[in-house]
């Protein structure tokens, strides 16, 4: 390992098909070197053929990160792409990013005491063929909130109770409104780093 400078060993940078900031940053404090290419796919069209086909909600996430690394890989002749995604489920019902932030407030309102399962799932592909994937989930137990507090949450966290969902950024204000966490936390941001770690390692493109 003397005078190794990253654990990569691709020939290239990994192409991430996600405009998500917490997902890049993920990789780079990992030391893994990192190019966006934004995916186009209609997620909710897809959400909605694979619930009517019968698939369970937690499995959208790995439908999701399918479609999206497809999309991007043809266009990378010889480069890896990774995409991901993350589904959230409350008593068997998903939720998804609120639009504004009445939404979240009503998102939040929702999820109040009550326990839900964040499952994030990534696909990684080259050539238009899928060479990995992997699944995670984590389950959080949001405590009892007044809608004063979740008023005042949203308030003070503006535009960032938009971009997540479930209304809450954990590694922000979110984690005041949890009262336990069990998973792996990089799960919980949207990006499972230990098993997609282990799944490049096992392609030999990670030390």
């Amino acid at each position: 390992m003397t005078g190794q400078t990253t654990f990569w060993r691709g020939d290239a940078p990994l192409i991430l098909a996600s405009g998500s900031t917490t997902r890049r940053q993920l990789l780079e404090a990992a030391g893994l070197p990192v190019e966006v290419v934004r995916p186009d796919v209609d997620e909710r069209a897809i959400e909605a053929d694979f619930l009517a086909m019968g698939g369970p909600p937690a499995g959208v996430a790995a439908a999701l990160a399918d479609a999206k690394a497809l999309s991007v890989s043809p266009r990378q002749f010889g480069r890896t792409v990774l995409a991901a995604d993350q589904m959230l489920v409350c008593e068997g019902r998903p939720f998804h990013k609120p639009e504004g932030t009445a939404a979240a407030e009503r998102q939040i309102a929702l999820l109040a005491g009550r326990k839900h399962e964040l499952t994030s799932a990534f696909t990684l592909a080259r050539n238009g063929k899928i060479i990995g994937r992997g699944t995670s989930s984590a389950v959080l137990a949001m405590r009892a909130l007044t809608p004063g507090f979740i008023r005042d949450y949203v308030v003070l966290a503006g535009q960032a109770a938009t971009t997540s969902v479930g209304g809450y950024q954990l590694e922000g204000l979110g984690i005041h409104l949890f009262e336990t966490i069990e998973g792996d936390h990089s799960t919980i941001l949207g990006l499972p780093m230990l098993s997609l770690l282990a799944t490049l390692r096992e392609l030999d493109l990670v030390a």
